[in-house]
């Protein structure tokens, strides 16, 4: 026997079978049904994740095609569209809540014991939105543009195993801005944004509070250079620089002195040149810090989601 498991199979032996049947005894998910487990459905809808599919008819015909595999995943029959569309309607939403909860749990333990590429001090946060397009005429709750509806999911990014440690859903137009504003860090956190985040108050009261970041700044900001720092001859520091902003009201909401520097980042052999100067708080950090993240500051956003969310 070859001791090899798909990757579907990998992913459900995060979830552990004990604990998911607990969760529905708990929340009653299995009440009056006939035949059709949670176990099934929750298979049904992750492979409706995995593979892309848009319908009920595609969810149901890709699982008959594999349904000599999914009996070692404890699944005996696919589901018909209807006993799905049911399952999507009446089963409690805080089934899947809880196992949510119970995966990411195990994942922060498994995450705790690996070894980072990047070793920090504290804690590394990567603060980004995206963007899920939805459909007005069915989520007309969901208001975005005038003939289009999306939802708007804030995601807060811990390095430490690239897990999710906090996110939002909100309407398709709110601000980035003032969720971040909202957000309380621990003193020593190091947070990572993009332009999106613009607000030199903000930048002020995380300095105060003993919180730092990195950021890249605006092509028209406006700054006065107070010192020029040493770069090493080799590497990928081009300049080291203490500023301090000299824009209309921005001395005013942030006085206190940043750090820009400009980097070469290099995706490829290929491609090499410098980057927009990346401003950050911490005045005592090494020059080449944000050239050792795991996403360059010239790289758009932190992460997004590929495929969008199927809600059926």
């Amino acid at each position: 026997m070859v001791a090899v498991a798909s990757c579907f199979a990998q992913i459900l032996a995060l979830v552990d079978r004990t604990d998911f049947a607990c969760a529905v005894r708990k929340h009653g998910a299995e009440h009056a049904a006939k035949g059709f487990s949670c176990w099934a459905h929750f298979v049904a809808m992750l492979f409706c994740q995995m593979g892309s599919a848009h319908s009920l008819r595609e969810i149901c015909g890709g699982l008959a095609t594999a349904l000599g595999k999914l009996v070692h995943l404890g699944v005996r029959q696919t589901p018909t569209r209807s006993t799905l569309s049911y399952a999507n309607a009446h089963r409690p939403w805080q089934l899947y809540e809880t196992l949510f909860y119970q995966v990411l749990t195990r994942c922060q333990a498994v995450a705790a014991t690996k070894r980072r590429r990047f070793r920090f001090k504290h804690p590394l946060r990567t603060l980004d939105t995206t963007i899920i397009e939805l459909c007005a005429t069915v989520f007309d709750w969901a208001r975005f543009q005038r003939t289009k509806g999306a939802i708007k999911l804030h995601l807060q990014l811990d390095h430490q195993g690239y897990l999710p440690c906090w996110a939002l859903v909100t309407d398709g137009d709110t601000n980035d801005v003032r969720v971040a504003q909202q957000l309380m860090f621990a003193p020593g956190t190091i947070v990572a944004i993009d332009r999106g985040y613009l607000d030199y108050a903000l930048y002020h009261r995380w300095t105060l509070m003993d919180v730092g970041f990195v950021t890249r700044p605006r092509t028209n900001m406006l700054y006065e250079v107070l010192e020029q720092r040493l770069v090493p001859t080799r590497g990928a520091v081009l300049a080291d620089e203490i500023i301090r902003l000299t824009g209309l009201h921005a001395d005013d909401r942030c006085p206190v002195p940043l750090r820009r520097v400009t980097l070469t980042w290099a995706p490829s052999r290929l491609q090499r040149g410098p980057t927009p100067g990346g401003v950050r708080s911490r005045l005592g950090w090494s020059a080449a810090g944000p050239a050792s993240y795991s996403f360059p500051l010239n790289s758009g956003p932190a992460f997004k989601i590929k495929e969008p969310a199927r809600l059926l």
